[in-house]
């Protein structure tokens, strides 16, 4: 029942008397103020879908803005285009052309070792460059990052992964920033040390052309750096919703009155997604392993073919080059890595939870009215600690709601879709990174006795 009072000013009030509560206009305006200062991915689905003013990409979306990286516009694409060409590809090649070798050096001093991180550093800017733009074509970056589907999940992970998203950047910067002042340093010397002759004299001789490019080259350095860092940070981030709902399915087994259709679904979703995301990042994965390991072993070749004297003057920026090449892989594998060991660890808790339930149920048949004291200390812990999968135990209850059959069939589903991160259907487990540790391995030991011989 709803009545309309007029006040003296003309105001309308409208008395609510349905659920025995008075509710006026002024509560409706607060709860409203309140419910769009909580972030999107702590708010109910209906209201995720109502308004976006407290968007929780919006970190990401300037960072693509400033990175000129934003295609969502035609202008933004254009601009973003043009940047990439000219800071990842022709600067690259005219500062590596540029560049001459000081008249007091000896005629093979090594100062090639500048040009040869240009390459590597330029293909994988081009490789994350052509990731990042299939991406935003074909998904968006809501749909990357599944923000669409949290809707089902729980509180639990959503809370952890609006702190991911908060988290995202630093783990960029604790590698780029770190790089950067080594860089700094190390173009500082460099460019006081060389000259600069660009081809053909396209510039007068009293344009101070070291401090252009010094700047020039910081500026290409820091967006090739960025452009292949971000692509590894995006594939980290889903790598850690994926863990937060893995922790969220081990929940799932806690206690005989576990559902297994729920437990069902709840795989099968998160199947589908770690799916999407390889087949989104191999082409990237395995590019960059490619290009990394041909960059790696072809600099530990120039360096030891050389008999002359390794400084930070000729040599740094092979240093910083192979640190920020083996950080993004090391985000990227390492993330893969976790998630197919969850995601096989599932098997066990899944058939120590089928015994759990066939023994309450064998011992509930025969009689029996108490449980062991060493089934009541079994805990369940699904957090986000770095333990191995069978430290998370299960509790024991006195009730089995479920068949045999059906929990059965549950189990031998698992151990059939254990799959985590996979390329080409081969998974990225810890036993994929023993065997390319391995050939890289091998493959030093071989440089290293061609090397000794040649010499």
């Amino acid at each position: 029942m709803i009545n309309t009072f007029a006040a003296s000013d003309d105001t309308l009030l409208d008395i609510h008397f349905s659920s025995r509560h008075v509710t006026f206009p002024d509560e409706n305006i607060r709860s409203d103020q309140l419910q769009a200062s909580v972030p999107l991915l702590l708010q109910p689905s209906d209201a995720r879908s109502k308004s976006l003013l407290f968007d929780e990409l919006r970190s990401f979306r300037a960072s693509l803005k400033w990175c000129a990286l934003d295609h969502s516009t035609c202008i933004g694409k254009f601009v973003s285009y043009f940047i990439f060409v000219f800071l990842a590809i022709t600067l690259p090649m005219v500062s590596s052309l540029s560049i001459r070798v000081p008249s007091s050096a000896p005629a093979d001093y090594p100062i090639s070792y500048n040009k040869l991180v240009q390459l590597p550093e330029s293909v994988l800017a081009l490789i994350a460059f052509f990731t990042l733009f299939r991406f935003f074509k074909r998904y968006g970056l809501r749909q990357l990052l599944f923000l669409d589907d949290l809707q089902e999940d729980s509180l639990f992970i959503r809370r952890g992964y609006s702190r991911e998203l908060d988290k995202a950047f630093r783990y960029l910067a604790w590698i780029l920033f770190p790089s950067f002042i080594v860089e700094v340093a190390h173009k500082i010397i460099f460019f006081s040390t060389v000259k600069i002759s660009l081809p053909c004299n396209v510039c007068p001789g009293n344009i101070p052309l070291n401090p252009i490019m010094f700047v020039l080259v910081l500026a290409s350095w820091v967006y090739r750096t960025g452009v292949f860092l971000l692509v590894c940070v995006l594939f980290r981030l889903t790598c850690k919703l994926q863990i937060l709902r893995f922790g969220g399915l081990h929940k799932l087994f806690d206690g005989c009155e576990s559902d297994a259709g729920v437990i069902y679904r709840e795989h099968v979703r998160i199947k589908k997604q770690l799916s999407f995301t390889s087949h989104r990042y191999r082409f990237f994965i395995i590019s960059c392993l490619v290009t990394i390991t041909v960059s790696q072993f072809g600099s530990l070749w120039l360096v030891l073919g050389f008999n002359n004297e390794k400084n930070f003057f000729n040599s740094g920026d092979l240093v910083i080059c192979s640190a920020v090449q083996l950080s993004g892989a090391f985000l990227c594998l390492l993330g893969a890595a976790r998630i197919t060991h969850r995601a096989q660890g599932i098997v066990s808790i899944a058939t120590r939870w089928q015994m759990s339930v066939a023994s309450a149920s064998t011992r509930i048949d025969q009689g029996k009215s108490h449980v062991p004291e060493a089934d009541k200390t079994l805990a369940s812990d699904a957090g986000e600690n770095e333990s191995d999968s069978s430290d998370i135990f299960l509790a024991i209850s006195s009730q089995d709601s479920y068949s045999f059959q059906t929990r059965q069939a549950l189990v031998a589903y698992l151990q059939h879709n254990n799959g985590g991160i996979t390329l080409f259907g081969f998974a990225l487990d810890r036993g994929l990174l023993h065997t390319l540790f391995a050939f890289e391995f091998s493959l030093v030991l071989w440089i290293l006795s061609r090397v000794v011989v040649l010499s």
